[in-house]
């Protein structure tokens, strides 16, 4: 007696709420909506929110003082625009396919990823720092309603927040990499 090949079915990963509950039926169930609500996508949607509000803040105070605050103005732009654009699309990837949000986390792209955005929040936001107080407090001082200081400040103060959101967020990916690499050995 031959027996012919055993199928097991495997449950889809990711838990949480999948789709768009519409009356008596779910719609959309390839969207991974559960994401959002879970601790890493939390995470990833303070450090998109963040990095938002500190590229919208350098955009509307801090373009007419760039000349004053020299390259740290320019490289902390950078360092919002590209951290922001890569969560951004990691979020949007993570919610379109569970499937590929299983196989980003497994690799150790977001681990690095989030190390490398810690190392450049932390570099810019100090060096936006001691640019801001060398240059613009003394305007700030002099120049009543000068609004171009406290909101310089608050965004290397925020950026400092998305910092450690990022460097929790790289902690749990290395942890979550090395337990995948020893269950695999």
């Amino acid at each position: 007696m031959t027996r012919g090949p055993t199928i097991v079915r495997v449950a889809p990963g990711g838990g949480g709420s999948r789709g768009i509950k519409c009356c008596c039926c779910r719609c959309c169930e390839c969207l991974n909506f559960g994401y959002l609500i879970s601790n890493h996508g939390i995470i990833k949607l303070a450090e998109a929110m963040l990095g938002g509000l500190c590229q919208s803040l350098l955009v509307k105070y801090g373009m007419s003082e760039a000349n004053s605050i020299g390259s740290a103005f320019h490289s902390f732009l950078t360092t919002a625009s590209a951290c922001l654009l890569t969560t951004s699309l990691l979020i949007a990837c993570y919610v379109l396919s569970s499937k590929t949000q299983q196989l980003i986390r497994q690799s150790i792209f977001e681990c690095l990823f989030n190390a490398v955005a810690c190392f450049l929040y932390f570099s810019a936001s100090s060096y936006m720092g001691v640019a801001v107080n060398l240059y613009l407090y003394h305007k700030y001082a002099l120049v009543n309603m000068y609004a171009a200081y406290p909101a310089m400040t608050a965004v290397y103060v925020s950026c400092l927040k998305n910092m450690t959101d990022c460097c929790v967020s790289s902690n749990n990916e290395q942890s979550r990499y090395d337990q995948n690499y020893n269950d695999k050995r």
